[in-house]
């Protein structure tokens, strides 16, 4: 690593605060009550509940989400023996993956102990403290001798990453490369180069899935394993030794189907590759430089298959493709060990992972480049949000099977949707829109069909089962994007494909919308190419005449250009006098929604009166009850400016026009969202609770609130959400992810129904 790498990693773990953790307690704790529960009296009750069940412990303590990652610094990544303290650094950023990847929370710990026997000692002892136990970058064969220990004595997970962690993900891969190029696990033949902890890891965990045990040639730094041989032996490799003539990996390689390094860089020369078999997968995974480089490994071997520990090049095997996710599944179904059914499980997880559609958010994690499963896509990468979902319900169906799950899971579908939810923030809000597309899935016409966030939205739509869509675009150009995205969606059995020049219904669409805007200045022949060239009127001519339910536009253009065809084709409700929009940023404590962000300047009363109820109407569908907070530099009647007196207006047409709304104001932000700080400046307020729904004086303060808050770190938003038109339409933004465009998909289905 260069110089000024190093002052960066400095600056980085230096500032704005030394480390990478903090502790951040997940419960109030604000006035004398929050002081009781939490400790004296209160927690009186919590500690009895224990004793009556222990079980309880993962109820109302953390202990069901946490994990201790314990080290000596014996063995720390690429600088040795470095001590406990040293390896702090290494631990926390454990840590970090832990909670980042897969929400569970972590205290490293480093223990000043390098005999095995005191070390043991000294971590069965904080059984009652941690969820599981991740060990890490501890030395062979001490790491043996621990984890089968503490396995024995503690009743939670123990797991040494560097071993298992490293063995499930190179499975996953040889799996995978197996897949791609036919051949059958238990026919083909491996050659280690290591015979330390991760290498014998990983071929036990192979055996496991059916890779016979004397296919298998481990070598060292000795030479081959081999009966007889007394250099550098222990028992752990010892149970691989074989009889053979061979001494040294060039002899091994002879004939091999799979090469696996964990060992040393350069170990693997360029010319020994000609002797492997057809086809060779090359597991290079010495860190930060490989057995042999994948540039060389390639020039030698054309069709060869490789994968190293470097994620600047493709088949990067990394360890938090797994640690994070298996524990998730331990976890929660309150497992007693992390059994081989489990490991072998997440194995398969991940394999299949791969071959499924890849996600745009690893797509644009790792520069837009196209992920397709093959020779150089073999195993997900890590930023795959759908880990999560995949990986831990495999682990935690593996656990109560095998019969070690405490805590088993009924509902395995339901477990996924939750997980789905917590990878996705804004899943939570959005799953009762979810349920209730999947009743009755809709027609949904997609404007800029030939668009790539459209085409992935689409795709997920289709598997989700919230909708039909349709595609407005040319077949070709959708077709062949398609195939580039890696898409399984097909035409016609999927999704329809809408061709503006070739459109059978253009008669009526051209008549309804001329109907619409004759009086507007458009002549008929302006009208007919109105049509043609712009797939937004005729998406919004396709609700119009019955045929698509609803419609999204919006992903290229701007904003104001869609909503004018919107409005001149579609129209208000009956009853509506103007369109308005509403979004939502997506916090800890659940959706907060803002209008009008995006389509009323500058409403009076009357006009915030009437987005109100739209949006409270629309709240609902979220499976929630608006609370209505109207928004003002004025606290209850404190200035008489014209913008605290609309507000003050729109109050009393909403208490006589929606009697029944939870709704109050004037008032301040921070009294809309605190209720002992409103009651305590208003007791007379209508409204209970934090507010859910903040209505705006004018677009600058909801356009500059929305985006603000979503620019925070735990926010996620949804919308925009157009409210009030004849029939659905949504008009998407260019910044809006795949994920919006799905949820807006989700959104108008609903509403079509």
């Amino acid at each position: 690593m260069s110089e000024e790498f190093d002052q960066s990693a400095l600056e980085y773990h230096r500032y704005p605060k030394p480390g990478k953790l903090e502790i951040k307690a997940t419960k109030p704790l604000a006035n004398q009550r929050d002081l009781a529960l939490a400790y004296s009296p209160g927690v009186a009750a919590a500690c009895r509940e224990i004793t009556k069940d222990e079980l309880a412990a993962s109820e109302v303590t953390a202990r069901g989400n946490l994990v201790a990652v314990i080290s000596n610094g014996t063995a720390v990544l690429g600088l040795g023996a470095i001590g406990g303290l040293a390896s702090k650094p290494v631990m926390e950023g454990k840590a970090v993956l832990f909670k980042q990847f897969a929400d569970i929370d972590v205290f490293d710990i480093e223990v000043d102990e390098r005999d095995p026997e005191a070390f043991i000692e000294t971590v069965a002892r904080l059984e009652p403290t941690f969820g599981g136990i991740n060990l890490e970058d501890i030395k062979a064969p001490d790491c043996f001798i621990i984890e089968k220990a503490l396995k024995e004595r503690m009743g939670i997970p123990v797991f040494h990453d560097d071993q298992h962690g490293t063995a499930i993900v190179v499975c996953a891969a040889i799996l995978n490369g197996l897949r791609v190029i036919g051949k059958d696990i238990s026919k083909v033949r491996l050659v280690t180069a290591g015979a330390g902890a991760a290498a014998l890891a990983c071929v036990d965990l192979l055996v496991t899935l059916g890779l016979p045990k004397e296919n298998i040639t481990l070598t060292d730094i000795a030479g081959v394993v081999r009966e007889g041989r007394t250099e550098e032996m222990d028992p752990y490799k010892g149970r691989y030794a074989k009889v053979t003539e061979q001494r040294t990996l060039a002899e091994a390689i002879e004939g091999a189907d799979i090469f696996l390094g964990l060992s040393a860089a350069g170990v693997l020369k360029p010319e020994w590759l000609g002797k492997m078999a057809e086809s060779p997968i090359i597991m290079a995974l010495a860190n930060p430089v490989p057995e042999i480089m994948p540039d060389l490994a390639r020039e030698a071997r054309p069709d060869a298959i490789i994968a190293t520990g470097r994620s600047d090049y493709p088949n990067q095997v990394n360890n938090v493709l797994c640690f994070p996710f298996i524990f998730r599944g331990a976890l929660d179904c309150g497992a007693s060990e992390i059994n081989e059914a489990m490991k072998a499980a997440c194995v398969r997880a991940i394999a299949d992972l791969a071959m499924a559609e890849p996600s745009d958010i690893v797509r644009a994690a790792y520069g837009g480049h196209q992920l397709s499963f093959g020779p150089e896509y073999l195993i997900p990468k890590p930023f795959d949000p759908r880990l999560m979902e995949h990986l831990a319900p495999a682990v935690a169906r593996a656990a109560m099977e095998s019969g070690v799950a405490t805590r088993p899971i009924v509902d395995l579908e339901a477990y996924r949707r939750d997980l789905h939810a917590r990878s996705h923030r804004t899943g939570i809000a959005m799953k009762p829109v979810f349920d209730q597309a999947r009743i009755a899935p809709k027609r949904v016409v997609f404007a800029e069909g030939e668009e790539d966030r459209v085409l992935q939205a689409a795709q997920q739509a289709v598997a989700e089962g919230i909708a039909r869509p349709l595609l407005i675009g040319r077949p070709e150009v959708i077709g062949a994007r398609i195939e580039a995205l890696g898409l399984s969606m097909r035409p016609e059995q999927d999704f329809e494909v809408v061709v503006p020049c070739e459109n059978p219904n253009f008669e009526n669409h051209w008549q309804a919308v001329y109907d619409r805007v004759q009086r507007r200045g458009y002549a008929p022949d302006e009208t007919r190419e109105y049509i043609r060239n712009d797939p937004t009127v005729l998406a919004a001519a396709m609700v119009r005449c019955g045929d698509a339910d609803a419609m999204i536009c919006g992903v290229v253009g701007r904003y104001a250009r869609h909503l004018r065809h919107v409005e001149e084709v579609i129209g208000t409700a009956a009853g509506v006098t103007h369109l308005t929009a509403m979004n939502a940023v997506v916090l800890e404590k659940g959706p907060l929604f803002i209008a009008d962000t995006y389509v009323q300047a500058d409403p009076d009363a009357e006009q915030l009166a009437e987005i109100t109820r739209l949006c409270a109407a629309e709240v609902e569908r979220f499976g929630l009850t608006p609370k209505v907070a109207l928004l003002s530099h004025s606290n209850f009647g404190s200035h008489n400016s014209p913008s605290a007196q609309k507000m003050h207006n729109a109050l009393q047409l909403l208490r006589e026009q929606a009697p029944e709304l939870e709704v109050e104001g004037e008032m301040h932000a921070n009294l809309a969202l605190d209720p002992e700080g409103r009651l305590a400046r208003f007791p007379n307020s209508r409204l209970t609770g934090a507010a859910n729904l903040l209505i705006m004086p004018n677009q600058d303060a909801a356009n500059i609130a929305f985006n603000l808050l979503r620019m925070r770190d735990e926010g996620a938003s949804l919308g925009p959400i157009l409210l009030g038109s004849a029939h659905v339409a949504h008009i998407a933004t260019p910044s809006t992810t795949v994920r919006g465009l799905l949820n807006m998909t989700a959104l108008a289905a609903v509403q079509a129904g």
